[in-house]
């Protein structure tokens, strides 16, 4: 841990409420901002106290920073306002279109370090649906770096072949639209104050196109199929409301007693084929 980074962070009474956890740790700010060039326009969500904005503002083109702490905004107000290139707004990311802030670039990178407790309606928030094309945030990103539970990381990373824990509705969000990869792990004492589990930095490379195709059953399918991961696929589409499952299941070339987290993308795609041609 940095020591000037400690000393700042003990001055300011975080607020659990808000989900803040200061990244004190030099080493880990310096990986994030290496993500920054000098033509990168940045979006970064939940600057806090601004230890890794001050290092992304030496970098980039632009950093547009959305803060919703009061407290907070007085800081970074006074620790960067003189840098012509950041732009502060108190505004609370998940009621913001990215097309309503001052980028120029046709695409923007993200970088995060959010409260935890929101990390999906974040993720949806900035990817879309899984059967949303042309989401209109996701549009505008190139790339996301984005600091979450170590656990959830693995989630967001995850397949068919990870454990059936962590493979999930979480995991084809995130890869429907983006290549996902897990880049660092960042250990609970690299936080201020400290969080009772360690952490991840998730990379998101934005894709133009989806991974498979999106069709008219595929956020049915993958609801139904993760939403009751003890019973096999045959029952937890079923009891989703589907009917003809058995005759769907063959036509897809699966076998009934699998589970969906045995499925690859490209098989649940297959099988929400089927589905609708025996659900019409």
């Amino acid at each position: 841990m940095d020591l000037n980074y400690v000393l700042r962070a003990k001055k300011f009474k975080a607020k659990k409420s808000l989900g803040q956890n200061f990244l004190v740790d030099s080493n880990t700010i310096d990986f994030i901002s290496q993500f920054a060039t000098r033509d990168d326009e940045i979006l970064e969500i939940g600057p806090g106290l601004g230890f890794v904005t001050e290092k992304l503002v030496e970098k980039a083109k632009k950093v547009v920073a959305l803060e919703i702490d009061k407290d907070a905004i007085n800081i970074l107000n006074k620790n960067l306002s003189n840098n012509e290139n950041f732009y502060l707004f108190e505004k609370d990311i998940l009621k913001t279109d990215i097309d309503n802030l001052p980028f120029e670039n046709p695409k923007i990178k993200i970088i995060a370090n959010i409260p935890y407790y929101i990390t999906s309606p974040i993720l949806v928030h900035l990817l879309g649906e899984i059967d949303d094309l042309n989401h209109k945030n996701r549009n505008r990103i190139s790339e996301i770096i984005l600091m979450v539970q170590l656990e959830v990381a693995k989630r967001i990373t995850a397949d068919e072949k990870s454990s059936g824990k962590e493979y999930g509705s979480l995991s084809i969000l995130s890869q429907m639209y983006a290549d996902t990869k897990i880049i660092k792990l960042v250990p609970k004492d690299c936080f201020l104050p400290s969080p009772k589990v360690d952490s991840a930095l998730v990379k998101f490379k934005i894709n133009e196109k989806p991974k498979c195709e999106v069709t008219k059953l595929l956020k049915k399918t993958v609801k139904a199929i993760f939403a009751t991961r003890r019973k096999n696929i045959k029952n937890s589409l079923q009891i989703a409301g589907f009917t003809n499952v058995e005759e769907a299941l063959n036509k897809a070339n699966i076998e009934k007693t699998k589970r969906g987290e045995d499925l690859s993308l490209l098989q649940i795609q297959q099988l929400s084929i089927a589905l609708e041609e025996y659900n019409k």
